[in-house]
């Protein structure tokens, strides 16, 4: 063989064998001990290799073609560390930016594991990867930067996983959009938005990370408030933007904060100036320039926003807002250059913005610096000129745009809620503007006969489709609202243009739109005539008429939830208001068996109403005419006034927890008329400025009443009574002299408890009124002993005479 040659041996070809399954694990096994996470960190990290450039690419984009499945949950921790030092060498070498971006881009497909307990065991692992994630928003580079948001955006979009190895299973959907509510993330995001000034297009796509963010999760929004995240967001909503959807971004983010936020949180950090700044500007360049539909929701948006802080009282919105709304809200040529070219389109976004303006009125006119500057502007003008009726509104212009019907049905009745609230507080504007006419006339207009549809849209339209009752509701409204301030210029007013009369033609039907009307109008009518004579002559025997006619409706429906329980009581009060205290009304109320209602409703009401009737029918008693009223009244049972006003008198000791025996005698001579709750306050040493207990209990329940309407019966010859209300009787006849000796008991006790010894002289006094006390319930109960004595011999009597019959038979 020639040694000089080279013999080249073919070797025979080798049949190609494809990997199974458990080869492809071996084989990843294999490639990760190859590729040890903690040797990679230190060939980055080691100052001897910390420069190998090179070395450093080549590995890391070994690693990440190893994960281009997504990572491990148990290299996460690693995995982070890789990214924090490569995010510190893009300073001084660009070229670890691809690594970055690729990695960041594998992160936001789901992450691996290898058992079930996989996502227990490294769940803070996970929490720590995300917020080491949101960190890298530190890195100035724009496509760093932007891979991150695109990557938290997609942890809401379903990823399908690619083919994985065998023993590998991504983990299960939500769990990483779980965790991320316990990490930094949200917040890291925000705090990011101050280094994005020369980045826009990468800020906009932040702020829709940050709208998906918060409008998914309580808790990332609490996230993001924490970190102030409201104020940032409104700080950034007016920078320059070619895309025109910045601001749009940031009032979404704003209104996921107030839904799944604190919405205290939220006004508080918008109320500072630069926040209250920066809505204006993005409200009224939006006032000013929006043209589309959408613009003018975002519009109605921001305004809705500025009236949720509003309500806040260290709002600044006084100053540098609410004076440019109310221009707008006027809607009138003016000089002022902020709304010098606004037009109304009349379209339903225009309304909104209406109505919205009047709603902000009503919140801001709990602020006197408010209400000074509605003064100043004359809001009670426009509001007034928007209530009135439509065949006194403005006439319109031949082919001019305006309002349509169902609008202004809607601007009308929210005008007249304004009015509700801001005309008890502008009583001089409200009637220098005439606002009792202008009520008047609306009223007149609500009961006449010509033909209107309410269409009933709005909230404040509602139970008057078809109608107009939701403006005769919301007109009787603002009159309750103010004459109930008593205030007497505004009240002879409207008795001067005849509203006692006019207010008395109300409808007749029970649902519970009208039942409220006929409820206010009653309080209202209590309100002028409660104390003045003529006006209760005025109100006459219609008035009369009408308070029968409720009254005959009774209790009976008290409980059905429409609002009758508001017309029993008002109808109570206006008897006492309207009636009681002129001689020829009551007379004319009493022929009208107005007494006899009155004890009805005693008998049928609950006890909520048995106060003011009992206090009404007292006052009444002062006409002589009336207790024979009272003692001829039967209820269906035959039971009498009397007796029915002693059992209302054991029910209310009962409740009191006063001591008495099974036939309602005192057991306690010394304290005969004492309650539960007094004798829980013997300790307690008042204030001089407190009304005591003793005092209190006076007006706080129905004995004294009782005993008041029993001195104008009288305690002698009272129809219908039985043994035990004889017995009852004895401590009513004594109720004046207990309570009074009571007081003295009280006066010596709180003596005693703040250590002040009386003069001998008093001393000796008060000893002896208590012991009058006592001796006068020793009487009493031996008056009430000897009751029930002859009860039972006239029952052995009646017994023995029975006998006596039938033996005779």
């Amino acid at each position: 063989m020639d040694l000089g040659k080279v013999v080249l041996r073919r070797k025979p070809d080798i049949p190609v064998i494809r990997p199974r399954a458990s080869d492809k694990t071996q084989h990843m096994q294999e490639v990760s001990a190859k590729l040890d996470l903690s040797k990679v960190i230190r060939l980055l990290e080691d100052p001897l290799t910390a420069n190998l450039k090179e070395r450093h690419l080549f590995v890391l984009k070994k690693l990440l073609k190893r994960s281009q499945n997504g990572f491990l949950l148990k290299e996460l921790v690693g995995i982070a560390k890789i990214l924090n030092i490569c995010a510190e060498k893009v300073k001084d070498h660009p070229e670890y930016v691809p690594i970055l971006c690729e990695a960041l881009q594998i992160s936001s497909l789901p992450f691996l594991k290898e058992k079930p307990s996989d996502e227990l065991n490294y769940a803070q692992d996970v929490i720590e990867f995300l917020s080491h994630m949101g960190c890298l928003m530190r890195v100035s580079d724009a496509e760093v930067r932007q891979q991150i948001v695109e990557s938290v955006k997609s942890f809401y979009s379903c990823v399908a996983p690619k083919q994985l190895l065998d023993g590998l299973r991504p983990t299960s959907p939500g769990y990483r959009l779980q965790l991320l509510e316990h990490s930094d993330l949200a917040q890291t995001l925000l705090l990011s938005m101050a280094t994005l000034e020369s980045q826009s297009s990468i800020k906009l796509q932040l702020l829709k990370t940050l709208q998906i963010l918060s409008s998914s999760s309580d808790l990332n929004c609490a996230l993001i408030l924490d970190a102030r995240g409201a104020e940032t967001i409104c700080l950034h909503m007016n920078e320059p933007d070619p895309s025109g959807q910045i601001l749009f971004h940031a009032s979404e983010i704003l209104w996921n904060l107030l839904e799944r936020g604190s919405k205290d949180k939220v006004a508080a950090q918008l109320c500072s100036m630069e926040c209250v700044v920066s809505l204006k500007e993005a409200f009224f360049h939006l006032l000013m320039n929006c043209s589309q539909h959408s613009d003018l929701q975002l519009r109605n948006d921001l305004l809705v926003i500025t009236t949720l802080i509003a309500d806040n009282p260290n709002s600044l919105l006084i100053w540098l807002l609410l004076k440019q709304l109310i221009f707008i809200y006027f809607i009138v040529k003016n000089h002022n250059s902020v709304v010098r070219n606004f037009k109304l389109s009349y379209n339903n976004e225009d309304l909104k913005m209406k109505k919205l303006l009047l709603n902000l009125l009503v919140l801001m006119s709990k602020d006197f610096a408010a209400v000074q500057l509605f003064r100043e502007e004359q809001v009670m003008l426009a509001v007034l000129t928007l209530v009135k009726p439509p065949s006194v509104s403005l006439q319109r212009q031949s082919g001019s745009r305006h309002w349509s019907s169902v609008q202004q049905e809607e601007l009308q009745l929210q005008a007249l809620a304004t009015l509700t609230t801001i005309a008890p507080l502008m009583l001089d504007e409200y009637m220098s503007c005439q606002g009792n006419a202008c009520l008047l006339l609306l009223l007149d207009w609500c009961v006449g006969q010509d033909t209107f549809f309410g269409e009933g849209h709005s909230f404040h339209g509602t139970g008057g489709r078809g109608s107009k009752k939701a403006q005769m509701r919301h007109c009787i409204r603002v009159l309750r609202s103010v004459t109930s301030l008593g205030e007497e210029s505004v009240n002879q007013d409207l008795c001067d243009q005849g509203t006692i009369n006019q207010l008395l033609e109300s409808p007749d039907e029970d649902d519970i739109v009208t039942l409220e009307i006929k409820s206010d109008i009653q309080l209202i009518l209590s309100a002028l005539c409660e104390t003045d004579m003529h006006r209760k002559e005025l109100f006459g025997s219609e008035g009369v008429e009408m308070a029968v006619h409720f009254l005959r409706k009774g209790s009976d429906k008290f409980y059905s939830g429409l609002g009758h329980n508001k017309l029993i009581l008002s109808t109570v009060d206006c008897v006492w208001s309207c009636i009681v205290g002129c001689y020829t009304t009551e007379d004319y109320f009493l022929a009208k068996q107005g007494a006899f209602l009155l004890l009805d409703s005693l008998a049928s009401s609950p006890r909520c109403v048995h106060g003011v009737v009992l206090a009404t029918l007292l006052e009444l008693c002062d006409n002589p005419n009336t207790v024979s009223h009272i003692l001829s009244w039967r209820d269906e049972g035959g039971q009498t006034a009397p007796k029915l006003l002693l059992q209302l008198w054991r029910e209310e000791e009962e409740d009191l927890g006063v001591n008495r025996d099974k036939y309602g005698v005192i057991t306690d001579p010394q304290r005969p008329i004492l309650s539960q709750y007094q004798q829980e306050d013997t300790q307690l040493l008042l204030a001089a400025n407190v009304p005591s207990a003793t005092v209190l209990e006076i007006s706080e329940n129905l004995r004294s009443k009782i005993y008041s309407i029993f001195c104008k019966l009288g305690f002698q010859d009272l129809p219908g009574l039985s043994t035990k209300d004889y017995v009852t009787l004895s401590i009513i006849k004594r109720y004046l002299d207990f309570k009074v000796c009571e007081v003295w008991e009280e006066i010596s006790r709180e003596l005693r408890l703040a250590n002040v010894r009386p003069v001998s002289p008093d001393e000796e006094a008060l000893s002896t009124i208590c012991k009058i006390s006592e001796d006068t319930a020793r009487k009493v109960i031996a008056e009430q002993n000897s009751i029930l004595e002859q009860q039972e011999k006239e029952d052995i009597s009646e017994e023995e005479l029975m006998y006596t019959e039938v033996q005779t038979v």
